[in-house]
């Protein structure tokens, strides 16, 4: 890095440019104000309170690193007063999985936090690799998706814990938000844009102390930090929906640096306008205190929905009550021009607005964990993996596959023999 001027300190230093003010730092600079920034976030969300458990989703990659690594020193400089501990899934994916949970085991060496693994094999009797054998490589992210965000809450259940933190950085919310906005799933949008998560129906909470950090400026602080992180790609992540999203993401920051934060502000601004229990989202109040973004203004955001759905059924009732008009009959020509177009007022057969489909959280009737169904979207998923599996396996020792060769060997030669 060629020595500049930082524009924080304004010392002559080798300095880097911040992607998401284009601003030039020199890397002292850089580790404080990112801390600051994750700080600042804590505290103005209030995601903590002193004396909490908190289960750091750990998968080894460089977002999980860093949020242990920076929580670590937080808890320490601020005094929070926190009990960390390293919550990791094992999806059993050989190749990828194994190798990073080797990297989970020495963060938890370095920073002296506890950690706990929890396998997809032990919750749901199918890894990873099994999936993929049975449904192949389109697809199998849902599975995987699904079943991690519940195994996260079964590890957190399993320690106690009820407070579980995820490496989620802006990148990642800015991709659920266009993926949301391509799929036309604006119940889902509310979710994912909000900096905690929480429900009536569960104990288990989640919050997102890196909302709002780059992902380049992840990548920056776990460089200049020298952190221990696994930096691999999934082998069965390419075929995702979610790549497409962050490839168009990635365009649109070559072109505008923060078009990143702008969509993680628009989804924040759409989802503001969806009442709660058509979102599903998290009630304000977790354990007496008010831990979400923005709860005072849900009258305010319940009144302006009200607001446009009542003047929707005015437009719609109204539209109902127009008439087709047709001009007289006096010549050819104004017959043949109605003929030809006729002229409507309102088109009766054009599509009306899609229905906002109602979700209210609640428990799985099967596992008894968090879903806006009957049956939850894991329960569902393992229904059809299970119904394909063979019911008893059949083994064949060596001894057996010895055996049978054997014999048909000897009924080869006794054919020869007889031929």
């Amino acid at each position: 890095m060629p020595p500049s001027i930082c524009e924080v300190c304004h010392v002559t230093r080798a300095a880097v440019i911040r992607p998401k003010n284009s601003q030039k730092i020199c890397k002292q600079c850089f580790l404080s104000v990112f801390e600051d920034e994750i700080h600042e976030t804590i505290v103005a969300n209030s995601l903590f309170h002193r004396g909490e458990r908190i289960a750091i989703g750990a998968s080894g990659g460089k977002d999980s690193t860093v949020l242990a690594s920076v929580l670590k020193t937080l808890n320490e400089r601020h005094d929070y007063g926190l009990n960390l501990v390293l919550l990791s899934i094992d999806e059993g994916i050989r190749g990828y999985r194994d190798d990073s949970l080797e990297t989970v085991k020495r963060n938890a060496t370095q920073y002296g936090m506890p950690l706990e693994i929890v396998g997809y094999d032990e919750l749901y009797g199918w890894t990873m690799d099994q999936v993929v054998a049975q449904v192949g490589k389109k697809g199998n992210c849902t599975y995987c998706g699904v079943f991690r965000r519940q195994a996260l809450d079964r590890g957190a259940a399993k320690l106690g814990i009820k407070h579980v933190v995820t490496g989620h950085n802006a990148d990642d919310v800015a991709e659920t938000v266009m993926m949301n906005l391509l799929r036309g799933d604006l119940p889902r949008l509310a979710r994912a844009t909000s900096i905690v998560t929480a429900s009536a129906a569960s104990e288990i909470k989640r919050s997102k102390p890196l909302k709002y950090a780059y992902e380049k400026e992840i990548v920056l602080y776990a460089h200049h930090q020298k952190l221990d992180y696994f930096s691999t790609e999934c082998i069965y992540s390419p075929e995702a929906f979610r790549g497409s999203a962050r490839a168009l993401i990635k365009d649109l920051e070559k072109i505008r640096p923060s078009s990143i934060l702008d969509i993680v502000k628009s989804g924040e601004d759409m989802a503001s306008l969806v009442p709660p229990e058509i979102s599903g989202s998290a009630s304000c109040a977790a354990d007496g205190e008010d831990t979400t973004t923005g709860c005072g203004s849900q009258n305010t955001n319940n009144e302006s929905m009200a607001q446009m759905e009542a003047t929707l059924v005015a437009n719609e009732a109204a539209a109902e009550m127009e008439t087709e008009i047709k001009l007289p009959s006096g010549s050819s020509n104004i017959q043949r021009v109605e003929a030809q177009t006729p002229v409507k007022i309102h088109d009766k057969r054009s599509k009306g607005r899609r229905k906002v489909v109602k979700q209210v959280m609640g428990q799985c009737e099967r596992c008894g964990y968090l879903s806006s169904q009957k049956v939850c979207k894991a329960c569902t998923l393992l229904e059809g993996l299970n119904k394909s599996r063979p019911r008893t396996t059949v083994e064949v020792g060596i001894e057996e596959e010895e055996g049978s060769t054997t014999l048909m060997r000897q009924a080869a030669s006794l054919a020869i023999s007889a031929g």
